[in-house]
């Protein structure tokens, strides 16, 4: 989605000044930052939900005397339930904090696009279409 100046014949001839191109750019700029924040929000929770799957397979042992083998970057490690679970249970911690750092991120873009898209309504009128395109 960018910023994009409608085709037709306008009622009004609106000059665009550089400031105007630079608030065109800086929106656009900003919808796709924030695309790209909302599918990393989803590629992480998404991992959060594998995490919790495998927490609530690991409670299902019975066995505490067995070694849980536990992925560490490429290699795989093998701790005690209970370390294992202490491990996940952090990991869940990170990408929650993780999570809502990215969804603050998101709502500030948010507000910024807002802000814009009145600025630019205001002196582009219909002539400037800065919705989303649901395609």
């Amino acid at each position: 989605m960018a910023a994009t100046m409608k085709k037709g014949v306008a009622a009004e001839d609106v000059n665009v000044t550089f400031e105007d191109q630079q608030k065109i750019n800086k929106f656009a700029r900003n919808t796709n930052r924030m695309s790209e924040l909302k599918d990393e929000i989803e590629a992480r929770k998404k991992s959060l939900q594998n995490l919790e799957d495998a927490s609530d397979d690991l409670m299902m042992f019975e066995d505490d005397a067995l070694l849980i083998p536990y992925q560490i970057g490429d290699v795989f490690i093998s701790h005690s339930q209970e370390e294992t679970q202490e491990m996940l249970e952090a990991a869940k911690e990170a990408l929650q904090d993780e999570i809502k750092a990215l969804e603050g991120r998101v709502s500030s873009i948010q507000e910024l696009l807002g802000d814009l898209k009145v600025q630019l309504y205001a002196k582009f009128g219909n002539n400037i279409n800065l919705e989303a395109d649901e395609s």
